[in-house]
Order: C-alpha cells, then structure tokens, then sequence
C-alpha cells in the first residue's frame, strides 16, 4: 500500500500537478532614456522589458529625460509598460531633468513613478500635426482665455485631440491611483510641477536622490501587477545597466529627421545622377539605399506631405530651368519651392523632430549653387565656336599634301582632304579652309 501511495505521489509530480515555484532574480535592470521619445525608444523599452523577463529580474527602472516626443511611439511605450511582467519604476533624474509631454503619461503608466530633486514634469498638451504654433498676444490674462476658448471652439479636430489625451491620461492615473484632476490640467493648461510638488499633489510615490536610494525606498511597496498585487523586494539587488545596442543605435540614426532629410535628398540627387548617366551604378546603388532608409524614416515620423511634394516640385523646376530658357523663373521658383518644402516637412513643434532651419538653408545654398553652376556651363557651352561637325572645319588651317595648281589633297587634323583652289599650291604651305562642299574644301593660302 505505501508502494502505490509513492507511486501516486512520483506521478502526481511527473504531470506537473505540483507547479515548481520561481524565484526572481537578484537584479534590478537599469535603462537610460535621455531625448525625444520616438520610434529607437520604442524599440529600446520593448526588447529591455523582454530582457527584464527573461531573465525575471526584481525590477526594471527607467531613468528619464525627455522633451517629449512622437504619439505614437508614446502609447506602445505604455502599451509594453502595461503588459510587463516584471514592475516598471520610472525615474525622472538626474537632478535637472524633466518628463515634459510625453514623459508625462510614460510616468502614469509606470508602476513606480519617482523623480530626483530639481526636477519636473507635466505640460503634456498634445501637438498638432501640420499646425502652426500660435502667436501670444498682449492682453490681460483673461482676455487671452477668452481667445483659447473661442480657437477650441472654432477648431474641432484641435478640442477632439485634446479631449483624447485626456481621457487617456485620465485612465492612466485611474489604474494607478494617481492624481488624475492635475493630469487633465497637464493637457488642456499645460501646466507643469518640481518633484516636490507632485509628490505633494499625489502625481509620482516618492523622490528619491539616486538610484541606490531609489531601490531603498521602493524595498517593501505593494504594486498591482496584472489583477495581482505583489510585494517588492529590492533589498541588496544588483543594479544591471541595460545600453543601447547597434540596432537600436542604428535606428535612432536613421529616425533623426535631419538625417533622414539628408538621405532623402542624396537617394534623389544619386538617381538623378544615374538617369542622366546610365551605367554609373554607383550613383544608382547609393541613391537607391540613402531613399529607401529615408522613406523607412519618414514612415514612422511626422511627415508633412505636401511639404514632401514642394521637395519634389522644388528639384523638377530646377532640373528644367538646366534645360528651358525661362530666365531664372523655373529656378527661383524652384529654389522657393524646396525650401518652403523643407521647412513643411516635418512638425517643428513636436520636440527633438523638427529638421535644423540652418542646415535647410546650407542645403538650399549648395543645390542653388549646383544649379546654377550647371546653368552656367551651359550657357559658356553655347557661346564656344563649334568643335565638330563640318561647320568646325570653316576657318581652320591645314597644310598642302602635294604641290597642285587646282585641285590638290590637303592635311587637315591630321586627315587628308580634297581641296580645290584658284591659285597654284606647293607642299607644306599654310592653307585657311573658306568653305566646304560636301567632302571638298575650298583652301587659300594661310598669310
């Protein structure tokens, strides 16, 4: 009988009824977001977060400082903070940093939310894409209001996005017992918070002056995890630095929109080149690969599409203007065209993702230049006397093959021509050709 008991118990075990239990393991995983919140960011969060749970670290910080950043790069970060297995602490610091826009709702969402002391958050009204910043005027402050609730009033698609971002932000500080009136003031006001204050006003759980202090302080928290609440312990845990690899490093490049607006415009200049030369390849297979990363960049930036298009417009009319008499019209309006185009593309008030105004103006200068460069040759082209042809031929000198008295061979560009005169010739004399008739020269003597 206590064979069989064994056996039951061996085979209980042997089907998993008795689930083994998993120990987390002594590491706390450190990230360092310090820019624009974009799509490296992204990528960077997600693949640290699956590090973090594979390796079933206690916890993962992130220490940020931000400007801001893209939407929707934003929302995934929250969206992989949301559905992390392992507790995700947010960290504003060092001292002196910030988690302004973006920054904001990645602190909400976060399951710790600590800043360092001089620091701060908040202004998180959304940017709308393609907009204009609005121009502040002199009036007393209510005068003013009056004016914003008057523009929200007349501009619907603003007052919907606004209105999204706050429901957004609403929900965040609903799920993590945050404070969720000054969240919606972060968005329709943009107003802004120290550490000191937003602890004070329930924004963040703690501040903390470093890392090791942060780690201290957060041993013994309760966190709800997934419907479950969990304990932390951070007690003596190893600090693991996770840093960017190649591939995140590489894609934070490429997604800088001055780099992409660089690849842009060596991927049209490389074809260009190609189309106008076939068999350069060179030209070709460059141009090719600098467009299609630039396209890969603009697929997950801001892009302003009819500023794209002014590009494009901008570039055609100065090639014509190479090839139209139009007096400069084809390329100063080209020259206007890409330049408008440029400052178009992509959203200046989006933070860290608007494209440098001083190397718009390089650019415009050297393709300008180029063009006008290219015009020039041209035009010296078309007053040079012509250099082939039988037109070349009126004018130039040659010398007498054999002596004749009429008609006679001459060597002309080191080539023997038939040649007919009024007057006797001798070999070697200096002969000026007048004219020519078909395959026949008439020659005088050369004084």
């Amino acid at each position: 009988m206590k064979r069989l008991i064994s056996f039951f118990y061996l085979l209980v075990l042997l089907c998993g009824f008795c689930p083994p239990t998993v120990h987390a393991s002594n590491t706390a995983l450190w990230l360092d977001i310090d820019g624009a919140i974009g799509p490296a960011t992204h990528d960077y969060i997600k693949r640290s977060l699956a590090t973090a749970a594979t390796q079933n670290a206690r916890v993962i910080i992130i220490r940020l400082n931000t400007p801001g950043g893209l939407d929707a790069s934003m929302r995934e970060i929250i969206q992989e903070i949301i559905a992390s297995p392992v507790p995700v602490v947010t960290y504003v610091g060092p001292g002196g940093a910030r988690a302004a826009s973006a920054g904001t709702y990645i602190l909400y969402a976060s399951h710790i939310a600590a800043m360092a002391p001089a620091t701060n958050l908040g202004a998180a009204t959304p940017v709308k894409i393609g907009g204009f910043p609005s121009i502040p005027d002199s009036f007393d402050e209510k005068q003013e209001n009056d004016q914003q609730e008057r523009a929200g009033a007349q501009d619907p698609m603003t007052k919907k996005i606004v209105n999204d971002a706050v429901a957004y932000i609403r929900g965040l500080a609903q799920m993590r017992g945050r404070n969720a009136e000054w969240a919606e003031k972060a968005v329709r006001e943009a107003t802004s918070l120290t550490a000191d204050e937003a602890l004070a006003e329930g924004v963040i759980d703690l501040i903390a002056s470093d890392i090791p202090d942060l780690l201290a302080k957060i041993d013994g928290r309760t966190v709800k995890m997934q419907g479950q609440e969990i304990i932390l312990s951070t007690q003596d845990v190893a600090i693991v630095e996770l840093e960017q690899d190649w591939r995140t490093r590489l894609l934070a490049i490429i997604t800088d929109p001055n780099i992409a607006y660089i690849l842009m415009l060596i991927g049209i200049y490389g074809l260009i080149l190609e189309f106008a030369n076939p068999g350069t390849i060179v030209s070709g297979v460059v141009g090719a690969v600098c467009l299609l990363l630039a396209l890969f960049a603009f697929q997950v930036l801001p892009v302003n599409y009819a500023g794209l298009a002014l590009i494009f417009l901008g570039i055609v009319f100065m090639l014509a203007e190479v090839f139209v008499p139009s007096f400069g019209a084809l390329g100063i309006g080209g020259m206007i065209a890409f330049v408008m185009g440029s400052i178009m593309l992509l959203d200046m008030d989006i933070p860290g993702y608007g494209i440098s105004i001083p190397l718009v103006a390089t650019v415009a200068l050297i393709t300008t230049g180029f063009f006008l460069f290219v015009i020039g040759m041209a035009v010296k082209a078309r007053q040079r006397p012509v250099a082939s042809g039988n037109v070349e031929m009126v004018g130039a000198i040659g010398e007498v093959a054999d002596d004749f008295d009429s008609e006679g061979w001459v060597k002309v560009h080191g080539e023997l021509w038939r040649a007919k005169t009024s007057m006797p010739l001798r070999r070697g004399q200096k002969v000026k050709i007048t004219s020519i008739d078909d395959l026949t020269l008439t020659v005088e003597i050369y004084e």
